[in-house]
């Protein structure tokens, strides 16, 4: 694959990763306007990668929020921890439960069955856009009537950690179902004031991403070993420029994603959804 097409999936993930309009989804889409099979072992490595690069741009930009709440003593630490794994739990449960679903009841009968292999589907990915936006909207307008008191605000209880990952684990099988969008959307509906929904969420995704880099190398390996030495340093490339442009995206956009504006991404959420839409009515 040219290195200018790695480049500029490296910079549509860079920039829509932080936003909660689902970067998978844009970059599945460019993927497809490109020529490109996103379905394909290493598409899907490379993607990944573009995740890592943004992941190691998040821990960046928040690692001072970070360590001013979650880590700013032993016991704040330890609860984050216990958080963090109860979520964590939840995603693999239900996300590995919906992927076995669909590969060996959904998938039965095709040889090779994976789930990747719906990924080049538009006809997959507007509905989850949709879904996506239709949930940001709701966050968004229910934001101002959800109170909590002043201790309340600081801390993540079990429950909307345990809902927070819950959501996540939807999202990992879904292209387009907003992973950023959907967990915050998730925490502040449950009384989670956003600032914290938003750290804990980028927090959960430093952990989750390493296990989908290995299972996707595991699978790109098994699938093709020289693919998987072919579509390394390209995918390596991709994950600077991911990382470069999701540092600048996360400086002048994450403020302006505080201000209250946050049902307007759902918004553009449902254009997006109605876009692609017409790309798959047209054969794309």
């Amino acid at each position: 694959m040219p290195l200018y097409k790695v480049i500029l999936l490296a910079v549509v993930q860079g920039l829509a990763e932080l936003l909660p309009v689902s970067s998978s989804a844009h970059v599945v889409v460019a993927e497809k306007l490109m020529g490109l099979n996103p379905s394909s072992p290493a598409m899907t490595l490379l993607l990944v990668m573009l995740h890592t690069g943004t992941m190691f741009a998040v821990i960046v930009y928040f690692w001072k929020q970070w360590r001013d709440s979650f880590f700013s003593s032993a016991d704040e630490f330890r609860s984050f921890a216990g958080l963090a794994i109860l979520a964590t739990a939840l995603t693999l449960i239900i996300g590995g439960g919906i992927i076995e679903f669909i590969e060996k009841v959904m998938l039965r009968g095709t040889p090779h069955a994976q789930i990747e292999s719906l990924f080049s589907h538009l006809g997959i990915i507007w509905p989850a856009l949709l879904a996506a936006g239709i949930l940001i909207i709701i966050a968004g307008l229910m934001e101002s009537r959800t109170s909590t008191t002043p201790e309340g605000r600081k801390r993540i209880s079990n429950g909307q950690a345990g809902l927070i990952g819950a959501v996540q684990g939807l999202c990992v099988p879904f292209r387009g179902f907003s992973r950023s969008g959907a967990t915050i959307s998730a925490g502040t509906l449950a009384g989670v004031e956003k600032r914290r929904a938003e750290a804990f969420s980028f927090a959960l995704v430093v952990i989750i991403t390493p296990l989908a880099i290995g299972r996707e190398a595991w699978r790109l390996r098994a699938v093709d070993h020289t693919g998987f030495a072919a579509a390394a340093m390209p995918s390596l490339l991709g994950m600077l420029f991911a990382f470069l442009a999701g540092l600048v995206a996360l400086k002048w956009l994450s403020a302006w994603l505080e201000r209250g504006r946050w049902h307007y991404f759902g918004i553009y959420c449902l254009f997006a959804a109605a876009a692609v839409f017409v790309l798959h009515r047209h054969g794309f």
